[in-house]
């Protein structure tokens, strides 16, 4: 990165070895998001401060080989990358972010990463894993260990999982009377919190079960909700850094503007003073989380499947088409409102139309297959929630039932030209081998992956309507099925 010809975008907040930060936020999950967002709002309170030994700073951690790419990307560049926000207009506005002081591969060296966890200087761990990367199981809730848990649980002071080594330096802390740290979780999930003390709890009752009730007793798992659209980087991307500003980078971001980051007040050990950069800290996430999930995830699930039926690429495409916009605007209006709480601050209805001006910004060019990854995770947490309440209220549920359909159809493997469509899913052997029943004629073999769908599969009101839609469909077409739906909700 070639930074010293253009200090207008650099920190102004002192990096040097000398001034490392006196409060340390550890991040499992260094991808794209995390720097568009958790680390872009402590960028900027560090530049409003401007310490000469900066207050805060985050040292990321990667747990799996796969993550050796950022990691060496990062340290090429001091940890430093450009976000580049791009509006609607088409216009740039870029900064070069700092806040991350180090990034660690646990694979390469645990204890080092045990080290840092367990000092008293680290005050938060924070995480961005996805949504898949909490065992814990979708239809119960019940912490559900995996091989890679189980082999932690086993061999507990070897960890190689996230909870494995949050876990493991709970335990040091706790043995060494140091206050623990608070654990953040920042990824898409309803009570995010409760699901990161869940799976910690459950992780160290693996091996020691006094050890997990101290976890409950005593460390903050407060809930958030966060939300910017952030793509994949494209050499698009690095190609615009360095024309426009002359950086060589070799992973920036891109983003939208808009950005929102709604927090559990709840850090016994200390946080950075978020709100002074637009951090909205409250004492119930609730309303906001579920707004977010059941609207803006929810309504991209509905662009990812109908629009990959059609054939579409990006997210602009299917939210400028008037059919899917249609069909996706009136699923938010009668299916997922209704089952909201009332939101602080938020009207609900301008809250819909935001998201579209959202959808449609082309110089984001979200993609469609990145909105579809790992559905099998995001249609139980986003869409599935809403049809529960519905059912429970005597709703209908045909507009969700037929997005439903849609991914299911989608899972076959071809658009409806015949074009192949991209499965990218850690559970995609299991999704494809259930679409395969589904085209020899078992209509319903996609709803009996408990996994997925829980008691929906047996209840009428959902299995029955995903059915019709899933023959509708494949019978009449995707678009005509549609403007079916429309007509149904109007």
């Amino acid at each position: 990165m070639t930074l010293p010809a253009h200090s207008d975008l650099a920190p102004t907040y002192s990096r040097s070895p000398k001034s490392e930060p006196r409060n340390v936020i550890v991040h499992f999950g260094m991808g794209n998001f995390h720097r568009a967002h958790q680390a872009a709002y402590l960028d900027e309170l560090l530049r409003q401060h401007d310490d000469d030994v900066p207050e805060w700073g985050i040292c990321g951690v990667g747990v799996l080989e796969r993550d050796r790419r950022m990691h060496d990307a990062l340290h090429a560049q001091d940890c430093m990358y450009t976000l580049v926000l791009k509006a609607p207009d088409g216009s740039y506005d870029a900064r070069v972010i700092g806040s991350i002081m180090d990034h660690m591969l646990a694979v390469d060296d645990t204890q080092a990463v045990l080290d840092v966890l367990a000092a008293p200087s680290t005050r938060i761990v924070s995480l961005t894993i996805t949504e898949g990367g909490y065992p814990i199981d979708d239809a119960t809730g019940e912490f559900a260990p995996d091989d890679a848990a189980r082999e932690d649980g086993q061999s507990p002071q070897s960890p190689h999982t996230p909870f494995g080594l949050i876990v493991e330096a709970l335990r040091e802390r706790r043995e060494r009377a140091i206050e623990p740290f608070t654990v953040l979780s920042c990824d898409n999930l309803p009570g995010n919190g409760h699901i990161a003390h869940d799976s910690a709890c459950g992780q160290a009752a693996l091996s020691d079960q006094e050890l997990a009730q101290w976890i409950d007793d005593n460390v903050a798992f407060p809930n958030c909700m966060v939300d910017r659209i952030t793509p994949v980087t494209t050499d698009e991307d690095r190609e615009l850094v360095e024309q426009q500003w002359g950086i060589e980078d070799a992973w920036p971001v891109g983003a939208e503007p808009f950005i929102q980051w709604v927090i559990e007040d709840k850090f016994p050990a200390g946080r950075p003073q978020w709100e002074e950069v637009g951090a909205q800290m409250v004492t119930d996430v609730v309303p906001y989380e579920l707004m977010k999930l059941r609207l803006l995830n929810a309504a991209h699930q509905m662009l990812a499947h109908w629009g990959r039926l059609l054939g579409m690429t990006y997210a602009h495409e299917a939210a400028e088409d008037p059919d899917i916009e249609a069909v996706t605007r009136a699923y938010l209006e009668r299916e997922a409102l209704p089952t909201l709480r009332p939101v602080p601050g938020i009207d609900l209805d301008q809250y819909v139309d935001t998201l579209f001006e959202r959808f449609t910004n082309h110089a984001i060019a979200d993609t469609l297959n990145r909105l579809a990854e790992d559905a099998s995770d995001r249609v139980p947490k986003f869409v599935l929630p809403a049809l529960r309440g519905c059912i429970e209220q005597g709703r209908p549920v045909d507009l969700g039932a037929a997005m439903c359909a849609a991914w299911a159809l989608t899972l076959e493997g071809n658009d409806e030209d015949g074009a192949p469509i991209t499965i990218n899913d850690q559970y995609r052997d299991r999704l494809i081998s259930l679409a395969q029943q589904q085209k020899a004629g078992n209509a319903r073999a996609l709803l009996s992956d408990a996994r997925l769908f829980g008691e929906l599969k047996s209840t009428s009101e959902f299995a029955d309507r995903f059915e019709h839609w899933l023959h509708a469909i494949r019978r009449d077409g995707a678009r005509a099925v549609m403007r079916e739906l429309i007509t149904q909700a109007n």
